[in-house]
């Protein structure tokens, strides 16, 4: 953000300065706290979709099911994960008929993994039971915090 012409543009920040080192530690702390919340929301979700799905399970099954990782491959790649635990959450979800591997309609010698319907309909739950909670809390800050809270996320992103 930028001063005002009134205003005095803001110093750059000391990087050895005791208050920039509380306020990154009070950052580090916060980002842990999210961390922990977000993962007690996959292993509530992976519940909903069924009892004995680990939330790496869900997931992968999320993956599959929104078409943004089909194959083993792009799964590891999209969960920064390795190939056995990959394997062995899929052939879960395969046990579990949460999922289904089928020939790809555009290579006929390889295969994809497809969500079924009952699977689709589970995630679609979890999702609405996250999205509501997430929505409680965000539907108490103003559309301009949240705006400025998404662009110093994107910003942190980068």
């Amino acid at each position: 953000m930028s001063a005002s012409p009134d205003e005095p543009a803001a110093e750059p920040a000391n990087p050895e300065s005791p208050d920039l080192d509380q306020a990154i530690s009070r950052v580090e702390h916060e980002l842990g706290r999210l961390f922990a919340r977000i993962r007690v929301s996959w292993r509530e979700a992976a519940t909903t979709v069924h009892p004995d799905l680990q939330p790496l399970g869900y997931q992968v099954l999320t993956s599959i099911a929104t078409g943004k990782a089909t194959s083993a491959g792009a799964i590891i790649e999209r969960l920064q994960t390795d190939k056995s635990a990959v394997s062995r959450h899929v052939r879960q979800l395969e046990q579990l008929g949460l999922v289904e591997s089928v020939r790809d309609p555009d290579d006929r010698r390889a295969r994809v993994l497809v969500a079924t319907e009952l699977a689709q309909e589970r995630v679609a739950l979890a999702r609405s039971r996250y999205e509501e909670r997430l929505g409680e809390r965000l539907r108490r800050w103003s559309a301009e915090d949240l705006d400025h809270f998404a662009e110093l996320l994107a910003a942190f992103g980068d």
